[in-house]
């Protein structure tokens, strides 16, 4: 079970001009349609791309393909370079940030149209925060012996979706840890926060942070949601979860009822619920599993289950030419599987508001000496807490190392365990330190010094023609794709719009 853990990655990264600004140019068809190519497409933006890896039971593997993508990509781009950083660099006006275009068949359009409800209801800077997507599953032959160990009967299926909702509970419990021991993202470029109210501190010039802050695109100024703050979404079944969810995706919210769906043939949004789809609900955490083309992602849980996790709050490291590096995924599986062989109780609204809270409040400042965080009701110091997070982690990473050989697995827990003794060992000290010595505080600088390095170091691996080629074919078959989907359609789009949010979410749940 434990040589066979499958993992995929998703990493996001602005395209930037050569000055350390956002490019404002359309998606390079050398790389192929956004739409369809199997590996590269983009995120909110047209300057946004998501590189997306298989899945892979080998960690060396996964991280070669994602190697692999970042060089077909480097190949193809000319001299931008992508941004190491999960914060954003220099952005124009909000309006000037292109949003990521789809093609004119219904699918692609549904795509855009979204992505216009996202700017109309939260502005464009907060899309072009980037991060690591982390996609985790166990191997289907654990999960008839986890289900024999656990003397729980019923339908294989079941057992698995509630397994993993079991995971997802204690992940919201202790993800501040994550946040603590992985967070890349102190300081902003000033121009994120242009016209807008903030808290930030001013480092330098168009520099701002937060002293004690380890994640600012996981705070308050990142990928949070006033509106979003009433739902009180339970994780205690898929049930549940439906029903947490269902108001706000099909019920009118005031405030995005007054945008309006369309002006004219130009449209807003998808709809004037609090969540358009169900990707718009921002959590730390996602029950997943794949869609079909025009398929709602609630309607695929509920006719087929759970099939794995997506982690959503790793920062990218700026220090690591692809973003993430093997230790860090390491300790993600560690942590992962205590969060599933853990008991994990029933989560209650009032849990849900305390972990949203601890969230928040290790992401701004997470460094402080002796900070608490709230635990049933009690505080706790963070360190007292991560302290006994980790060595409940020990057995797993231990088992892991066995099944392995090495001791990586161990190792990494040590380091995480030193972190938390030392404020200054996390890798956001470690990014203010960078900025202070070698960039006068300058966000943008260290950025920009820290992409066009690792560009160079991409640029300089092998890269022969059979590569070339069979990327270039890739992102000629993803062109003719698109076009062949564009061809087909023949329902105009309002009438697909309508069709597509109409799907029956509840279906195969029981609600």
């Amino acid at each position: 079970m434990l040589t066979g853990i499958r993992r995929g990655i998703e990493k996001e990264s602005l395209r930037v001009r050569p000055d350390g600004m956002l490019s404002e140019t359309p998606h390079p068809a050398r790389l192929g349609s956004a739409l369809t190519h199997p590996h590269i497409t983009t995120d909110f933006s047209e300057s946004q791309l998501e590189l997306i890896t298989g899945v892979h039971a080998d960690i060396d593997a996964c991280l070669a393909e994602l190697t692999e993508l970042h060089q077909a990509v480097y190949h193809n781009i000319g001299d931008e370079v992508l941004w190491c950083a999960s914060m954003p660099c220099g952005l124009p006006g909000d309006d000037e940030i292109p949003i990521g275009r789809y093609g004119a068949s219904n699918v692609g359009r549904i795509k855009t149209v979204y992505r216009n409800g996202l700017a109309h209801r939260y502005g464009r800077r907060m899309q072009t925060i980037s991060g690591i997507h982390y996609n985790f599953s166990l191997p289907e032959t654990a999960w008839p012996e986890l289900q024999r160990a656990d003397e729980r009967g019923g339908a294989a299926q079941a057992y698995q979706t509630d397994a993993y909702f079991s995971l997802i509970r204690n992940f919201r419990r202790h993800s501040w840890l994550l946040l603590y021991l992985l967070g890349n993202s102190p300081a902003v470029c000033a121009s994120f926060v242009a016209g807008r109210a903030h808290g930030l501190q001013e480092l330098t010039a168009g520099t701002l942070y937060l002293p004690a802050s380890t994640s600012l695109r996981m705070s308050p100024l990142g990928y949070q949601s006033d509106a979003q703050a009433s739902l009180a979404v339970s994780f205690n079944s898929l049930e549940n979860y439906a029903r947490s969810l269902y108001a706000a995706l099909t019920e009118p919210y005031p405030r995005y009822a007054a945008i309006g769906i369309r002006d004219g043939e130009d449209y807003r949004q998808l709809s004037t619920s609090l969540l358009q789809i169900e990707n718009e609900f921002y959590g730390t955490i996602r029950p997943k599993r794949p869609i079909r083309s025009g398929e709602r992602p609630l309607h695929a849980l509920g006719e087929r289950g759970v099939e794995y996790v997506e982690v959503r709050c790793i920062d990218l490291d700026p220090f690591c030419p692809i973003g993430i590096a093997a230790v860090t995924i390491r300790f993600l599986d560690v942590f992962l599987l205590h969060c599933l062989l853990s008991d994990s109780p029933a989560d209650t609204p009032a849990e849900i508001a305390a972990n949203a809270r601890n969230q928040l409040l290790v992401a701004e400042r997470g460094r402080e000496p002796e900070i608490c965080l709230a635990r049933g009701g009690k505080e706790l110091t963070l360190a007292a807490w991560g302290k006994e997070l980790l060595r409940e982690c020990e057995p797993v990473a231990a088992a892991l190392d066995d099944a392995h050989g090495g001791s990586a697995y161990r190792d990494g827990l040590a380091a995480a365990g030193a972190a938390l003794a030392d404020p200054a060992a996390p890798p956001a000290a470690r990014i203010l330190r960078a900025m202070a010595t070698d960039y006068g505080n300058s966000n943008v600088r260290f950025g920009r010094a820290q992409s066009v390095r690792h560009r160079d170091g991409l640029l300089a691996l092998p890269w022969g023609a059979e590569l070339a080629a069979r990327h270039a074919r890739m992102a000629e078959e993803s062109l003719a794709e698109q076009r062949e989907i564009e061809a087909k359609d023949t329902v105009p789009f309002e009438i697909f719009r309508q069709q597509y949010m109409s799907q029956d979410l509840l279906s195969g749940i029981g609600l």
